[in-house]
C-alpha cells in the first residue's frame, strides 16, 4: 500500500511516497474499512472503466514513412517502375507514349527478321485485334472493373471504334497499292493531324513551340525517305509510260485513301483521350476497338483475301505480336488519357528514327547524309519536347 504526502515551506514543495507492507496493511485493516465507509466513490466498481494507461497497448500499426518504405521493399523493382511509369510521374504521359514507340518499333524489327510465312494483311488484323480483345478482357476481370466501362462514356467508345477502324482499313489498302516509304510518310502525318483535332475538338491549346517540334519531326521524316520517294517515284513513272493517266489516277486515289487514314486516325486519337478521360480506365478503349475490329478484320479477310492458313512458328509469331501490339496500344492510350495530344504526338516519331538507326546498324539500310540528318533532327525534337516537360496543371 503505498501513500503520499505533500509540505510546502516556504517556496519549497517536498512530496514524500511511503511505502507499506502487507503486515501493516493488514494492522490497519479496520481503520481503512471505516474510511472506505465515510468515502463514496464517484463510480462503482461496475461503472468503472475497464482500461487504464497500463492495459492501453500500444497501437501495431506503424509510422506512415516506416509502412511505405516496408511496402516497396516488399514489391519488387520491376513492379515500382511499371507503377512509376503508369502514374507515379508527373512525365507518365510522355513515358508511356515513348514506351509505345519503343513497343512499335520491336514489333517492326520482329516482323523483319522472323517472317516465315507470308499472311495477308487483313488476316494479320484479324490475328492481332483478337489477341487485343483477350488480352483487355482479361486485364479488365483481373481489375475488377466493368467489361464495358461506365455508362456515360459508352457513345465515345463507340465512336473511337468505328473511326479507329476505318483508319486502319483505308491504311491497309493504302499500303497495299502505293510505294513503301509513300504509305509511311502519310501514314506520319496522323500526329500532326490528331494535333489539330485536339485544337479543334478538345479545344486544347496549341504552342508554337509544339508546332515548331512537329514540324521538325516531319521534316526529318522527309529527309529520311528522300532517297526512297525519289527512287520510286522514277520507277513509278517508267512504269506507268504505256497507261499513265489510268495508273495516276490509281495512284492519287490511294493517296487520298491515305489521307483519310491521317485524318481518320487523328480524330481517333481524340476519341482514345476523350473516352480514357470519362472511364478513368485507358484499356476500355483499346476493348471497345477490338471487339468491332476483330470480327470486322475476319469478314474482310475472308471476303477480299484468301485465308491462309499459318503454321505453328507463323502462328506463334502472330501471337507474340499481338501480345506487343496490345501492349503499345495501352501505352498509347494512356499517354493519351495523361498528356496534351500535340505533346505526345510528336513522341511517336521516335519510331521511325529508330527504325532507321536500327538498319543502320545491322548493315539492313545504306547509310546517307539525308537518312543521319533526318535520325537527328527527330532526336532533338524529341528531346525539346521531353525537357520542355509535361503540361502545367493550370493550362
Amino acid at each position: 500500500m503505498m501513500a503520499a504526502s505533500a509540505n510546502m515551506n516556504g517556496g519549497d514543495h517536498t512530496v514524500e511516497l511511503i511505502v507499506r507492507g502487507a503486515s501493516e496493511s493488514a494492522a490497519d485493516g479496520g481503520s481503512a474499512t471505516s474510511a472506505s465507509e465515510e468515502i463514496t466513490p464517484l463510480l462503482t466498481q461496475s461503472e468503472r472503466p475497464k482500461i487504464n494507461i497500463f492495459s492501453v497497448s500500444r497501437s501495431r500499426r506503424k509510422p506512415r514513412g516506416q509502412v511505405i518504405k516496408v511496402s516497396e521493399t516488399e514489391i519488387s523493382p520491376v513492379s515500382q517502375f511499371i507503377l512509376w511509369v503508369w502514374n507515379g510521374s508527373s512525365y507518365s504521359g510522355l513515358i508511356c507514349m515513348t514506351l509505345s514507340s519503343i513497343t512499335y518499333f520491336i514489333m517492326e524489327v520482329l516482323s523483319d527478321n522472323f517472317t516465315a510465312q507470308s499472311i495477308p494483311l487483313l488476316e494479320t488484323a484479324f490475328a492481332r485485334c483478337t489477341v487485343t480483345v483477350i488480352l483487355s478482357y482479361i486485364w479488365l476481370r483481373r481489375s475488377g472493373l466493368p467489361i464495358f466501362g461506365a455508362t456515360h462514356p459508352r457513345n465515345l467508345l463507340v465512336l473511337r471504334a468505328l473511326v479507329g477502324y476505318l483508319s486502319l482499313l483505308s491504311f491497309i489498302y493504302c499500303i497495299q497499292r502505293i510505294p513503301f516509304s509513300q504509305a509511311i510518310v502519310l501514314s506520319f502525318t496522323t500526329p500532326i493531324v490528331a494535333s489539330i483535332m485536339a485544337r479543334i475538338i478538345l479545344q486544347e491549346t496549341l504552342k508554337i513551340a509544339e508546332i515548331g517540334g512537329l514540324a521538325c519531326s516531319f521534316v526529318g521524316m522527309f529527309f529520311i525517305f528522300q532517297q526512297m520517294l525519289t527512287t520510286q517515284g522514277g520507277l513509278l513513272k517508267a512504269e506507268e509510260a504505256s497507261n499513265i493517266n489510268l495508273r495516276g489516277s490509281q495512284h492519287m486515289y490511294a493517296v487520298l485513301i491515305g489521307l483519310f487514314s491521317s485524318i481518320s486516325g487523328g480524330i481517333s486519337y481524340c476519341l482514345i483521350k476523350a473516352a480514357a478521360k470519362e472511364s478513368d480506365q485507358p484499356v476500355v478503349t483499346v476493348l471497345s476497338f477490338g471487339i468491332l475490329a476483330s470480327p470486322a478484320a475476319g469478314i474482310c479477310t475472308f471476303a477480299f483475301e484468301e485465308f491462309v492458313l499459318p503454321g505453328f512458328y507463323s502462328l506463334s509469331l502472330m501471337i507474340a505480336l499481338g501480345i506487343l501490339s496490345f501492349l503499345a496500344e495501352v501505352l498509347l492510350a494512356r499517354g493519351l488519357q495523361l498528356e496534351k495530344i500535340s505533346k505526345v504526338a510528336n513522341v511517336q516519331f521516335i519510331e521511325a528514327a529508330l527504325s532507321q538507326l536500327w538498319g543502320i546498324s545491322t548493315s539492313r539500310v545504306a547509310p546517307s547524309f539525308g537518312r543521319l540528318v533526318g535520325c537527328l533532327l527527330i532526336l532533338i525534337s524529341v528531346s525539346c519536347t521531353m525537357f520542355l516537360g509535361p503540361q502545367k496543371e493550370t493550362e
